[in-house]
C-alpha cells in the first residue's frame, strides 16, 4: 500500500465567529494528484495555507513525511519540501523569468553571507550549478527558453501562471500545493498546465506529489487520482474522481451549478 505523504488529522479553523475548516480530515499518498474541490468559500484555500503554515488551525494535527508541523514556520515546511502556487499570483513583475525561477532555490543555496556577496570561489560555482539546473530542468522543461530573460511584469497572465509553477519546481518539492492554477487561463493555456501538472507528478525526474484546489472540473476529474469535497469548512465526500461524480451530497453542494459541472472539456 502506497504511503501517506501529509496527513491532516481533525482541523478546526475560525475567524472570530466564522467556522472556516470544521474538523476536516484527509490523507494525501505519495505520488499522487490529489484534488481539493467545492463551492466559494468552501475553505479549499484556508486549508492550503495550514498546510504551508500562513494559518495556524486551533484544533487538529497536519503531518508531513511523518514529521508533526506543529510550530513549524512557512521557510521551515518549505525546507522540509512543501512549495506551493497562488490563486493570485505573487511573482516580481519587475524582474526577470529567470531571476523569479532562482528565488525558489535559495534555501538549497548553501554558502555563507560574505562569500555569497564577493561571488568567489564556491559561491560562483554553486550559483553556476543552480542556474544550469534552472535552464535545464524547468526553463525547458515549461516551454519558455524565449523568454527566460523578459520582464514578468510584461507577459500575459497564462504565461505569468507558468513562471509561478517554475519557482514552486525550482525548490525540489515532495509535495507541491497547486492553488487555483487554471484560474482565468484560456482552454489552450488550461490544457497546457494539466499537461505540466501531469508531467511533474508522472515523470521520472519530478515525481511531485500535487495536492490541487480547482475549479475546472473537466480538469479535475480528468487528472486527479483522488478528490476530496469540502462545503462550508466540512469534507462531505472524499473517493475517486468517478465516486464523488456519483455523491448526491456533492451535487446538493453544487446546486445551482450547470447539470453538466463535472463533465471533462478535454
Amino acid at each position: 500500500m502506497v504511503e501517506s505523504i501529509l496527513r491532516i488529522e481533525g482541523i478546526h479553523l475560525a475567524f472570530g465567529g466564522v467556522n472556516a475548516l470544521r474538523g476536516v480530515s484527509l490523507e494525501v499518498r505519495e505520488g499522487e494528484i490529489f484534488s481539493l474541490i467545492g463551492p466559494n468559500g468552501a475553505g479549499k484555500t484556508v486549508l492550503l495555507n495550514c498546510v504551508n503554515g500562513l494559518y495556524h488551525p486551533q484544533q487538529g494535527r497536519i503531518r508531513f513525511g511523518g514529521k508533526d508541523l506543529a510550530g513549524f514556520k512557512p521557510y521551515q515546511r518549505a525546507a522540509l519540501g512543501i512549495s506551493r502556487t497562488f490563486q493570485k499570483i505573487e511573482l516580481f513583475s519587475g524582474m526577470t523569468v529567470l531571476d523569479n525561477i532562482r528565488l525558489g532555490r535559495h534555501l538549497h543555496m548553501r554558502t555563507g553571507l560574505l562569500t555569497g556577496a564577493l561571488y568567489v570561489g564556491p559561491a560562483a560555482s554553486e550559483e553556476v550549478a543552480h542556474r544550469e539546473f534552472i535552464e535545464r530542468e524547468i526553463i525547458d522543461f515549461l516551454e519558455m527558453t524565449h523568454l527566460r530573460d523578459r520582464v514578468v511584469g510584461m507577459l500575459p497572465y497564462g504565461l505569468q501562471k507558468r513562471v509561478e509553477l517554475g519557482r514552486a519546481l525550482a525548490l525540489n518539492p515532495r509535495l507541491i500545493l497547486l492553488d487555483e492554477p487554471m484560474a482565468g487561463l484560456n482552454l489552450e493555456e488550461v490544457e497546457d498546465m494539466a499537461r505540466f501538472i501531469i508531467d511533474i507528478n508522472e515523470e521520472a525526474r519530478w515525481r511531485v506529489t500535487c495536492l490541487l484546489v480547482e475549479h475546472d472540473m473537466g480538469v479535475v476529474m480528468d487528472i486527479s487520482h483522488r478528490v476530496a469535497v469540502l462545503n462550508f469548512g466540512e469534507k462531505i465526500a472524499e473517493g475517486t474522481p468517478e465516486q464523488v461524480q456519483a455523491d448526491p451530497l456533492v451535487h446538493q453542494a453544487y446546486l445551482g451549478e450547470e447539470e453538466d459541472v463535472f463533465t471533462s472539456r478535454r
